[in-house]
């Protein structure tokens, strides 16, 4: 095959363009098979193409020469969630993960979208998510449509049988659209601490996570400030890219990255309340494997990204003291688990929480089926690894939590389709409910416990 001169790394491979899956990433792969039972895909298919060792096997086949990039090796390629619970699995530690996104990137170089996939793909990825106005603006419409009556009168009318029923599905869950905590705390340089001051952090606001779950970004600042931690919000911080480089678009991804690393230059410390952009930016060294200057800047950045829970187990935190007597069950969330090893941390937040009743849910690290916008562009493999998600939560219990917005709307899902009545909550919030209870009996004169 003759090679493209864009590409500029050494190693030898039949991969046509720049950033080709790495090969010291598959190196250690043995198909030794003990990925498999830990792969969703491949546990609903049972297809060795949708397992993690048949990816990395195409993968392998088309540096070789043996395959082409094409339909058959998109297929499997794009199937995957991304989950990386394989990662967990593998006792060679082979990073599936990377490999998977790498290879993404060459498909969509080789084979570019088109007509309304593209179009939605240039107007969401490129147009949208990464300009905050451009999302405030969307966010303001969203409230509009859901305060003014308008979402009740489209619901009645019967306009929703229009739309695919996955999309019907998700806007049924749709959260309540607040104002963005960016505009909120756009005059203030630093939201202080509420009593003393014991470390400045910089907080990661998010793009959807600020339209649509600011309530959460709002209870991570109050968590964050009751616990003596100064917060900063750069103003020039967009998107983390997770979603364009999961869709293959590296390109705009490294264009957000070095945003962020520049925005967040001066921070000692960057927490996130959302394992999926928690993961991107740790993984930010990733992008820039052929610009070794910004390589490092990217290596130094990716140290200072720590998870909201693993941020307070590792500081310390105050212990409510009001019982909030709820039974919780906890899933966690794939890119916090196998992304970035983060599984006791918010268990430890909550067990704290007097009153709180926790109750095991059996593979609580497997995948939900959001990954993403995955339960967007394949809803049926997304819904099946769904209803084998929900079969695995316990009834008997009030709130569901977690620590990733995507997967909170798709575990919503899951209650309201299977007939469930639990709450699906963040982590974090059901510690601020826990401290504003506090509050509310202070103000009473109740004593505490």
């Amino acid at each position: 095959m003759i090679k493209d001169p864009t590409c500029t790394t050494k190693s030898l491979t039949n991969y046509k363009w720049k950033e080709h899956p790495d090969e010291e990433k598959w190196a250690d792969c043995v198909h030794c098979g003990l990925c498999l039972e830990a792969c969703p895909t491949y546990e609903i298919t049972g297809q060795e193409q949708h397992s993690p060792r048949g990816r990395v096997h195409l993968i392998k086949s088309v540096a070789e020469g043996k395959l082409e990039v094409n339909e058959r090796f998109m297929d499997p390629v794009f199937t995957c969630l991304d989950c990386r619970a394989c990662e967990t699995a593998c006792p060679a530690d082979v990073q599936v993960g990377g490999l998977i996104e790498e290879a993404r990137g060459q498909i969509r170089q080789a084979m570019p979208l088109s007509g309304w996939k593209g179009m939605v793909s240039k107007v969401f990825l490129e147009g949208l998510f990464p300009y905050h106005n451009r999302l405030n603006k969307l966010g303001s419409l969203l409230g509009i449509y859901q305060k003014s009556g308008m979402q009740k009168a489209v619901r009645k009318t019967g306009l929703m049988k229009v739309m695919p029923q996955h999309l019907v599905d998700m806007e049924a869950v749709m959260p309540k659209v607040n104002p963005p905590a960016r505009k909120k705390y756009k005059n203030q340089e630093v939201i202080k601490a509420k009593n003393e001051s014991k470390q400045e952090v910089a907080f990661l606001t998010g793009c959807i996570m600020d339209v649509m779950f600011s309530d959460i970004n709002e209870s991570t600042i109050n968590v964050l400030t009751r616990n003596g931690s100064d917060v900063t919000i750069p103003k020039n911080q967009t998107c983390c890219g997770a979603l364009h480089v999961h869709a293959g678009n590296r390109e705009t991804g490294r264009k957000l990255a070095k945003q962020n690393i520049e925005a967040f230059k001066d921070a000692d410390t960057v927490v996130v309340n959302s394992a999926g952009c928690g993961c991107m930016l740790q993984d930010y060294p990733e992008l820039f494997r052929e610009e070794p200057e910004w390589q490092e800047k990217a290596e130094q950045f990716s140290k200072k990204v720590q998870d909201i829970s693993k941020y307070l187990y590792d500081t310390g935190y105050e212990t409510p003291s009001t019982p909030l007597n709820k039974r919780i069950t906890y899933h966690d969330a794939c890119h916090l688990a196998h992304g970035q090893n983060v599984r006791e941390e918010p268990r430890d937040l909550l067990i704290n929480i007097p009153g709180v009743e926790m109750v095991h849910m059996p593979n609580a690290d497997r995948c939900c089926g959001s990954a993403g916008i995955y339960n967007i562009t394949n809803p049926e493999m997304a819904g099946a690894v769904l209803e084998s998600k929900m079969e695995n939560v316990p009834e008997d219990v009030e709130m569901i939590s977690m620590g990733n917005p995507g997967c909170m709307l798709q575990m919503a899902m899951g209650v309201e389709k299977y007939g469930r009545n639990q709450k699906i909550v963040h982590t974090v919030q059901v510690l601020d409910w826990a401290y504003k209870q506090d509050d509310e009996q202070k103000e009473r004169g109740v004593p505490d416990g």
